[in-house]
């Protein structure tokens, strides 16, 4: 990959990419530049990955931004167990929580591009665990029209997820 080729990349997603890592991070500024600096190199390393352009390299670029903040998770709470400051809390429990932290946060950034009218059915039926009716009461719209918005946006968020890799594609 050139020079000119990387600085574009950064361009296009740079600023994207650090928004997601500081979500991921805490806020901690420093780790979040570390992921982002890493999430670049590895696109140096490997331009085949991005053969459609730098425009197109936004999915490729969260997916790998998503695991090395897996990696550097995980790397702590194994430092942290050598050095035996492991208290109860600190252990991990069967399923990755890891994983999942980072999966909320992108499926948080997926929901966010879709309409409002569709992201409110979603986070009532999915999120909230309620009911058709129970969904309609709180947005104030009849229950068929509810059934109707969670057909299309889940139909529509999916091909999101499975830009960002979270979906079978």
């Amino acid at each position: 990959m050139d020079r000119d080729t990387l600085a574009e990349l950064h361009r296009l997603h740079a600023s994207a990419l650090m928004r997601a890592l500081l979500r991921l991070t805490s806020g901690d500024r420093g780790r979040a530049e570390d992921m982002l600096q890493e999430t670049f190199l590895r696109a140096w390393q490997h331009p085949q990955a991005l053969t459609r352009g730098p425009e197109h390299g936004r999915p490729w670029l969260f997916t790998v931004a998503r695991r090395i903040a897996i990696d550097h998770f995980r790397a702590q709470s194994a430092r942290a167990k050598e050095l035996g400051d492991e208290t109860p809390e600190d252990r991990a429990a069967p399923d990755d929580p890891y994983e999942e932290v980072v999966t909320a946060h992108a499926v948080g950034d997926a929901l966010a591009e879709l309409p409002e009218h569709h992201r409110a059915v979603l986070v009532e039926l999915h999120l909230n665990d309620r009911s058709t009716t129970d969904a309609a009461a709180a947005l104030g719209i009849p229950p068929g029209t509810v059934k109707s918005r969670n057909f299309y946006a889940v139909r529509a968020l999916r091909p999101v997820l499975e830009r960002r890799g979270l979906a079978p594609g």
